[in-house]
Order: structure tokens, then C-alpha cells, then sequence
């Protein structure tokens, strides 16, 4: 794995959370050979907002992740500075968020891993929604590869929680042209049809 500079905000959360997915929520890593040695898009689908601890603690803390939260989180008392100098940033829902595209592609192209949720709502009965186009025009534009991400939407106390990680891969991209509306459509269909293909592996 690619060394990188370690943010000691980020190792004290992870320290603080470790008990909590050890021994009350024990969470297990499935296909950890999966898991990206170079920069690279995470993607889930999201029923919890605890969604982005279980990725985190399930992937290790050698693996520090960037994430992707609604503005008004990281505005909160004492929570919304850790979060901020733990690597995560805000993103203004309903509208194209340029400052947030911007950070995020500066992370990817620097070797980074960026966490989304490409269906940018919760689902907490566990269904799948539509893919947002975000995701798969992030991975477009930086060439970073996409790892698909299966969390189950029950998290279980004292009783494994199993967060299961495809293989990477590149999304095709359109030869010889900028891609299309309908060519991020397109990623973003494939992309959920692959985490929904992870779901068997949960073994729940």
C-alpha cells in the first residue's frame, strides 16, 4: 500500500470508534484483498448515516478515507471541526456543488481515497435507489478506478456486521469525446448493479 502522511485527527476518531465496531458492532472486512493500494473512488450504498464509520473501521486505519457530507454537519459545534480536520468535507445538496467537485478531484488525483454514496440518500429498508451521476463523472474525469462497496442496511449488536468490497475496476469511457449526460448515466446504472451483486457475500 502506498505510503501516506498520516492525519492524527483521523487516528484518534478511529481509536475513539474502535471499541464500538470491535466489541458492540463487531464489523468484518469481506474480500479484504479487494481494498485499494492507490488513490481511488469507494463506492456504497447508504441506509445508515453511520454508514461511513463501518467502511472506515472495516478498511483499517492505515486506509484513511476522505468522505463526502452534507454541509450543515460540518458546521455543528466541536463534531463539525473533527470531522473537518479529520479529512471530510461539505457538500451543499440539490445544487452543483463546484467547491466540492474541486476538493474532491484534488484528493483522487493525489493518490487519495474518496468515500460516496452514488444514490446521495439514505435507503433504510435496504432497497437500492437510482444512481446520482456524481460518482461516475468524478471517476471520468481523475481515471481513478471505482470500488464498489455492499453494506447491510440491519447493523446488529454483538453480532458480525459484514461490509463487503468488490473488485476495482475502470468504467468505460467514450473514445475520442468528452462523455455525455447519458455516458454518466450509463457508469453510475453499472456501478449500483455491482454493489447489489455484492450483497450475496454478506452472508446474513
Amino acid at each position: 500500500m502506498k505510503k501516506r502522511k498520516k492525519n492524527i485527527v483521523y487516528v484518534l476518531a478511529y481509536i475513539v470508534i474502535w471499541p464500538v465496531f470491535r466489541l458492540l458492532m463487531p464489523t468484518k472486512c469481506i474480500n479484504r484483498q479487494n481494498l485499494p493500494q492507490s488513490g481511488a473512488l469507494l463506492c456504497a450504498n447508504h441506509t445508515r448515516t453511520n454508514d461511513p464509520l463501518f467502511v472506515a473501521y472495516a478498511m483499517g486505519w492505515p486506509y484513511q478515507i476522505h468522505v463526502m457530507a452534507k454541509e450543515e454537519i460540518m458546521h455543528w459545534p466541536i463534531l463539525g471541526w473533527i470531522l473537518k480536520h479529520g479529512g471530510i468535507f461539505g457538500v451543499k445538496r440539490g445544487k452543483a456543488d463546484i467547491g466540492a467537485i474541486k476538493t474532491a478531484m484534488k484528493y483522487l488525483k493525489a493518490g487519495e481515497l474518496l468515500l460516496m454514496f452514488p444514490e446521495g440518500t439514505r435507503h433504510q429498508s435496504g432497497e437500492f435507489g437510482d444512481a446520482k451521476t456524481g460518482a461516475a463523472m468524478l471517476a471520468l474525469r481523475t481515471g481513478v478506478p471505482i470500488v464498489p462497496i455492499y453494506i447491510p442496511a440491519e447493523k446488529r449488536w454483538f453480532r458480525w456486521n459484514q461490509v463487503v468490497f468488490g473488485e476495482a475496476y475502470y468504467p468505460a469511457a467514450p473514445e475520442g469525446r468528452k462523455p455525455t449526460p447519458e455516458d454518466y448515466h450509463a457508469v453510475a446504472d453499472d456501478l449500483m448493479r455491482r454493489i447489489e451483486a455484492l450483497k450475496p457475500q454478506a452472508g446474513r
